[in-house]
């Protein structure tokens, strides 16, 4: 994954870039992370970014001008780029997008919006607006982290077991099973019986049933979206019986 951040506080991103599978994806040139301030890219002596938005009203908009030169300025490479905006009313970014990113070949651009918005005309440049959530951050710094973290974890030998990412429930479309270590026991709280059988198949259907479950109870809209195996639809009946049986 290589990728161009525009942002107003880089510094945000110098920590998480440093550590644990981001720091060793970079190592391994799987990442490639560029940092650009967008005040440099501003033409005004006090290096000046927002205004007051036309037509009245609270708080103050990112300007066009230093966006669209930085924008234009990273282009100049001749670089094929996939300019992404940060915004409250993107698309939501899911697992699937995220693995659509992980194959994608353009350099990325990530715009981090700031303060009250952006100015309108700065969405010419994008080819993608994209979303986190449906709530409000100060910024796009962390929206920008969430995905670049998502992706990486993606990509061929970012992680040190890749077995990880075939195994993360959320890429069958599901919430995860629940996890367990060390102590066997902890104040009266016992590892099921079935993890420690050493029993590989029944280990791998207790965890299908327990995704399962935990789907069905937190998340029931993404069961929907799964493409259910015959044995998940006789895992999901016995679920539904279990439940009736508690009530």
């Amino acid at each position: 994954m290589k990728c161009d951040v525009l942002t107003l506080f880089p510094d945000i991103f110098t920590a998480y870039l440093n550590e644990s599978i981001i720091k060793r994806a970079r190592a391994k040139n799987l990442l490639d992370v560029k940092l650009y301030n967008i005040r440099d890219f501003s033409s005004d002596p006090h290096r000046t970014v927002d205004d007051c938005p036309f037509g009245g009203g609270a708080g103050m908009v990112l300007k066009p001008e230093p966006i669209f030169r930085a924008v234009d300025v990273l282009k100049e490479d001749g670089m094929p780029r996939k300019v992404i905006l940060l915004t409250p009313q993107g698309r939501t970014f899911n697992q699937a997008i995220a693995e659509a990113y992980s194959k994608e070949k353009k350099r990325f651009v990530f715009i981090c919006g700031r303060y009250e918005g952006i100015d309108e005309r700065v969405k010419t440049l994008v080819d993608e607006e994209v979303s986190i959530g449906d709530y409000v951050l100060t910024g796009g710094e962390l929206a920008t982290l969430v995905i670049i973290d998502a992706v990486t974890r993606l990509i061929p030998g970012a992680l040190g077991d890749e077995r990880s990412v075939e195994d993360e429930s959320f890429s069958w479309g599901l919430l995860d099973y629940p996890h367990y270590t060390r102590p066997r026991e902890f104040r009266g709280l016992s590892v099921p019986h079935v993890l420690v059988s050493g029993n590989h198949k029944e280990i791998e259907y207790w965890r299908r049933k327990q995704a399962l479950k935990k789907t069905v109870k937190v998340r029931p809209d993404l069961i929907k979206k799964v493409k259910l195996t015959d044995p998940d639809r006789k895992m999901l009946s016995e679920i539904d019986a279990s439940d009736e049986e508690d009530t």
